[in-house]
């Protein structure tokens, strides 16, 4: 399974570097993953458009739901551009609606404004709950690369027999990307059931920032290890 492609999401040069250093394929750049993971700031994508490797961009412009509205939209489409002008290979996008099916006209603007640029559908896709197959024929019809998906779980391990549809559904005309709660162990189990082509972790551990700020209520650092992500190579048969 030498082809499967390990992707890290990483939200710092710290962690972009120990991911390069442990041979990620693809990096989806991020910042404040513990809220999930935001737009990475202007200088963040700036810094990592030289990379070797295939950088995307997460276009996500506040925490909460993934439903936009015309403001949030032009604040997308500003994002994209910089992403663009950074020399970023992708962005990472998605839209709900309020019942949790994606906001087809919203990702219509997004695609079309990402024009010459990969394209990675968000776990937005994960809350289409039992019109997951519908939603997958939506990313498809606007030509997304892959939906990253824990199979509508809370984590992929947990999701595996909806992935295993979805890879089914998918029938190659779509790259299935699991994430979610991935570690090497679970990569192997996931490689042994799943038709891998992609898979995404963070690779990470809890680091404690010096003079911590817990008890203001600042949360730890995460950051990338390198041996997590070889290890991870590793157990999807990249190393």
């Amino acid at each position: 399974m030498a082809d499967v492609m390990l992707e890290v999401c990483v939200d710092s040069l710290q962690s972009l570097e120990a991911a390069l250093a442990g041979g990620a394929d693809r990096i989806e750049l991020c910042c404040a993953l513990a809220l999930g993971g935001l737009t990475p700031s202007l200088g963040l994508m700036q810094a990592a458009g030289a990379a070797a490797v295939p950088i995307y961009a997460l276009i996500r412009p506040r925490g909460g739901d993934f439903v936009y509205d015309t403001a949030d939209l032009e604040v997308m489409r500003t994002d994209i551009d910089a992403a663009r002008d950074c020399g970023m290979a992708g962005v990472v996008i998605g839209a709900s609606l309020p019942d949790g099916a994606l906001d087809r006209d919203m990702l219509e603007a997004l695609v079309l404004h990402s024009d010459g640029m990969g394209r990675t559908l968000h776990r937005a896709f994960d809350l289409t709950g039992d019109g997951m197959a519908v939603a997958l024929e939506v990313a498809i019809d606007l030509e997304f690369e892959r939906v990253l998906t824990s199979g509508g779980a809370k984590t992929a391990l947990a999701g595996v027999a909806r992935l295993t549809e979805l890879f089914d559904w998918a029938a190659g005309r779509i790259g299935v990307m699991p994430g979610a709660g991935i570690t090497a162990e679970v990569a192997q189990v996931l490689a042994a059931q799943l038709p891998l082509r992609d898979i995404h972790g963070s690779c990470s551990t809890v680091v404690p920032a010096s003079g911590s700020g817990a008890h203001l209520g600042f949360l730890p650092q995460r950051l990338t290890s390198a041996a997590k992500v070889r290890a991870m190579k590793a157990a999807v048969g990249g190393g």
